[in-house]
């Protein structure tokens, strides 16, 4: 009458107890060490989900199936997450002090050194430019661009991504004392201007029709990114930044730990091809931090020493963290030193530079 119960447990594979073993490595990272809990958190848990067999989670129809071919795999969420971000970001010390821009600029070759490596080791260019983009420490454009161009490393360079983001307080400032002096460091730049709420509610509208014009692909990123910004300086849109900030990139976070976990299977997470993203992501990172710190050297000799060098470091996207290590670095040097605003206009410059520099990749691949 009824069929003999079937469980799990003589199925399960040993890639599944492995990477069972990865995810609880996920939970405890973002549980008991608290870092990046938000993403790393749902991640690990329906990395279990999706290694649990007979479930029928992943298979066509399951929830997390749908979750990452209709949210993910399209980029919706990471996009959302792009308006949430937006939302958040104050733009007045890159107003204030435009140069800094070229330091969150220069700082994206890291991207471009870190696809070369990765052509040269046997990874495809469409792979390469992904494992690359890691190089932004910037993880929804991370996700964009994997979702686009290689959805078969969606795993692994998600958790690249996001776990050398939340490792830069560990990453950054041994750069840092390696490619500037003491001196160096020990510069106080002049007090930042005062920047008016008229440049700040221009300042959105002006990029998203300025990078629209010169790196279109780039508009999906940017736009989200802009309009949520718009949303926190506009002084009449309280309501949605709220929203978009809160409800939003709360809900998207969710569905994006979710839509990754789907790809991080044992077959397709387990390979020595995970191993050399891993380490390639690290070099990415490393390269871009190296950039922005050379960039930081040549703005300090040209401004006659009144730059501060190390700032050139806060150029990669992880914000605000890269900035506030700056920051640190400096009251540690020369306690008094406040280094944090100056330091978040080549973060904020990051964002954007991130952003474009994966709307070129785009423009050239996709």
């Amino acid at each position: 009458m009824f069929g003999m119960f079937e469980t799990g447990i003589e199925d399960i594979t040993l890639g599944q107890i492995i990477m069972l073993c990865i995810a609880s490595v996920l939970l405890y990272l973002a549980i008991v060490k608290n870092i990046e809990p938000f993403l790393l958190g749902p991640m690990g848990f329906a990395a279990i989900l999706a290694n649990l067999p007979l479930t029928g989670s992943t298979d066509p129809g399951g929830f997390m199936y749908i979750i990452y071919h209709y949210l993910i795999k399209t980029s919706i969420i990471p996009l959302f997450i792009f308006l949430g971000i937006g939302t958040m970001m104050d733009f007045s010390p890159l107003l204030a002090n435009p140069i800094t821009f070229l330091l969150g600029a220069v700082a994206q070759f890291g991207i471009f050194i870190a696809l070369g490596v990765s052509v040269m080791i046997g990874f495809s260019l469409d792979q390469s430019a992904t494992i690359g983009i890691i190089g932004g420490a910037d993880g929804p454009t991370t996700i964009y661009i994997a979702s686009k161009l290689a959805p078969e490393i969606l795993g692994p360079v998600t958790v690249a991504a996001y776990s050398y983001m939340a490792l830069v307080p560990l990453i950054q400032p041994p750069l840092i004392k390696l490619m500037t002096t003491k001196e160096q460091r020990c510069i106080q730049m002049k007090k930042l201007r005062e920047v008016s709420n008229t440049e700040k509610v221009i300042f959105p509208i002006a990029v998203t029709i300025i990078v629209g014009m010169i790196v279109p692909s780039a508009v999906p990123l940017i736009g989200m990114l802009m309009i949520g910004n718009l949303f926190r300086v506009s002084g009449v849109m309280d309501r949605l930044s709220k929203t978009g900030g809160n409800e939003i990139m709360n809900i998207a976070t969710i569905l994006l730990g979710i839509g990754v976990g789907f790809m991080m299977t044992a077959s397709l997470f387990i390979n020595i091809d995970t191993f050399k993203i891993l380490l390639l992501g690290l070099f990415a990172f490393i390269a871009a931090i190296a950039c922005g710190l050379i960039f930081g050297q040549v703005m300090w000799k040209l401004s006659g020493g009144k730059i501060n060098p190390m700032i050139g470091s806060a150029g990669v996207s992880a914000m605000p963290m890269a900035a506030r290590v700056v920051a640190k670095q400096a009251a540690k040097d020369r306690p008094g030193n406040i280094m944090i605003m100056h330091a978040m206009g080549p973060n904020v410059a990051g964002q954007i530079g991130s952003a474009c520099a994966a709307g070129i990749i785009l423009g050239l691949l996709a």
